[in-house]
């Protein structure tokens, strides 16, 4: 196991380094967080052994038991759907919460965050593709959210998060993610320059979120392989 998702992200790194030469983007400026999503907690201990400290899941339920099992072994983002009664178990095992998309949530984040006397990291989802199915906020209700949710205590607001389109088709995806950017700068106007997070791009698409501006990629196929049954 170790040996085959070492040469995945060594091949990753190569992509992400062409990416970034092809793009005139710094490497140093990209944070690969690696998504274990229905990978065991070994997986996850195998992840930091070789240098993986960021690492994403999208599922209290089977996050919280890998989570407790490894202990906080690298910085946990959970980059999945968040309900407003699965708030206060968000809050205790995650360190960054990418998927704000609304002001209700957002209130209960802070409020449990204040309970536990800590403040979290958080960045706001926003739809940038318009696809029905997809979380996030709507493009044009994206700085009013920013400016409700930096207001509120026990939170750090540090950035967006965005997932690209269902489809094969680069100018739309590209589009999309161009979309997210702008907001992003507009954005961090608002907010200042500890704003400083785009959450962009996954297995299938993340060189050209680094083309538009990504300082997060989401990765989880692409080094882990096929997704596991737990």
């Amino acid at each position: 196991m170790k040996d085959n998702i070492t040469a995945n992200l060594t091949e990753l790194h190569g992509r992400i380094a062409d990416a970034c030469e092809e793009y005139d983007r710094d490497t140093n400026d990209i944070t690969v967080i690696a998504v274990t999503k229905t990978h065991s907690a070994a997986v996850i201990r195998t992840a930091v052994a070789i240098g993986l400290h960021n690492i994403g899941e999208s599922r209290i339920q089977e996050a919280e038991p890998k989570i407790l099992e490894v202990g906080h072994i690298a910085r946990f983002h959970l980059i999945g759907h968040l309900q407003t009664n699965k708030v206060k178990k968000a809050v205790q095992l995650f360190d960054v919460i990418h998927s704000i998309d609304s002001l209700k949530l957002a209130r209960e984040i802070s409020q449990r965050a204040k309970e536990l006397d800590r403040t979290i990291e958080c960045l706001i989802q926003v739809n940038v593709s318009g696809e029905e199915r997809k979380y996030g906020i709507a493009p044009k209700q994206t700085i009013d959210l920013v400016n409700r949710v930096n207001d509120l205590p026990n939170i750090e607001l540090t950035g967006l998060m965005a997932i690209g389109p269902h489809t094969d088709d680069e100018d739309d995806i590209r589009t999309a993610f161009q979309h997210g950017r702008k907001l992003f700068n507009d954005a961090q106007s608002v907010v200042g320059r500890q704003f400083d997070q785009l959450s962009m791009g996954m297995s299938n698409d993340y060189p050209l979120a680094i083309a538009e501006g990504a300082t997060m990629i989401r990765i989880g196929t692409a080094i882990f392989g096929a997704r596991q049954p737990l």
